[in-house]
């Protein structure tokens, strides 16, 4: 009956466990770390004690078997008294077994780093896969909307859901960015900002980034970005395009909410992880 009550809570703290497994094994290498140097210093110091003791035992023991030196060791010199008389084997031997707990936490702390990483190797992979899978279903959709009603009616459907983007982002609740390329509303459907660029400006961007692509084998987002005139994001160094699909900036037109034309715009391919490593 207990065990009935309590297997819904185990589950819970399984899951939650499995969930945040990343956060918790950095967590315990990171205090692994530091209870590793305190146990390893308390070693030292317990260590440096049983080596003094053991050095004045080996000491009696040497007094002890020479009939010329007193009891008392008053004919040692002070170097005889103060020597090392213990070899490293016999150190070794004597405080071998205050080096295992820091030697366990060691151990510990390693695990943890290197599951910590495994798993969140793991579920990066997965989540490539799965973004992989989406993107090409995404293109295939996209690819068969066209062939079923025509570039036209494509390129209207692309405009509706760009202006849709545009009126549940209002210009007013948003920061326009002058980026001193043009005096055209602009927005980026990938990042949610508003901005000033021209038509020329941002297909001499792409072309650009095509140019790279050629002789660079890849371009991130973040270079396109700069070279219309906006900064970075948290994330835009990660994603970017490589050379086996040239770059294609798609501009739909809309208009902002308060009454303004506004070019939107999105990219085909969209920027993926992993660019940079596509010939690997």
């Amino acid at each position: 009956m207990l065990f009935s009550s309590l297997a819904p809570h185990a589950n819970k703290l399984k899951y939650l466990a499995d969930e945040n497994a990343p956060a918790l094994l950095t967590a315990l290498g990171v205090s692994g770390t530091v209870v590793t140097a305190v146990l390893t210093g308390r070693a030292t110091f317990k260590a440096a004690e049983i080596i003094e003791k053991g050095n004045f035992n080996k000491l009696s023991e040497l007094v002890h078997d020479d009939s010329n030196v007193r009891e008392d060791g008053s004919d040692l010199s002070a170097e005889a008294l103060s020597a090392d008389h213990l070899s490293t084997e016999e150190k070794v031997k004597l405080v071998w077994k205050c080096y295992i707990p820091p030697a366990v936490s060691c151990v510990i702390t390693i695990t943890s780093i290197i599951m910590a990483h495994r798993v969140s190797s793991g579920r990066l992979a997965a989540v490539l896969a799965s973004s992989a899978v989406t993107e090409r279903a995404f293109s295939e959709y996209k690819e068969k909307i066209q062939q079923k009603f025509g570039e036209r009616k494509a390129t209207e459907v692309r405009d509706e859901i760009a202006q849709d983007r545009v009126t549940n982002n209002p210009v007013e609740n948003s920061q326009v960015i002058m980026t001193g390329t043009g005096d055209v509303l602009c927005y980026d459907n990938l990042t949610g900002r508003y901005f000033t660029s021209s038509m020329e400006k941002l297909r001499g961007s792409e072309n650009n980034i095509n140019h790279q692509l050629l002789h660079s084998s890849h371009a991130s987002l973040t270079e396109f970005f700069e070279l219309v005139g906006l900064a970075p994001t948290t994330f835009t160094d990660s994603v970017g395009w490589c050379m086996d699909i040239p770059l294609k900036v798609e501009f739909s037109t809309c208009l902002s909410t308060d009454g303004r034309p506004c070019i939107a715009i999105d990219f085909n391919p969209m920027p993926k992880t992993g660019y940079e490593n596509w010939y690997e």
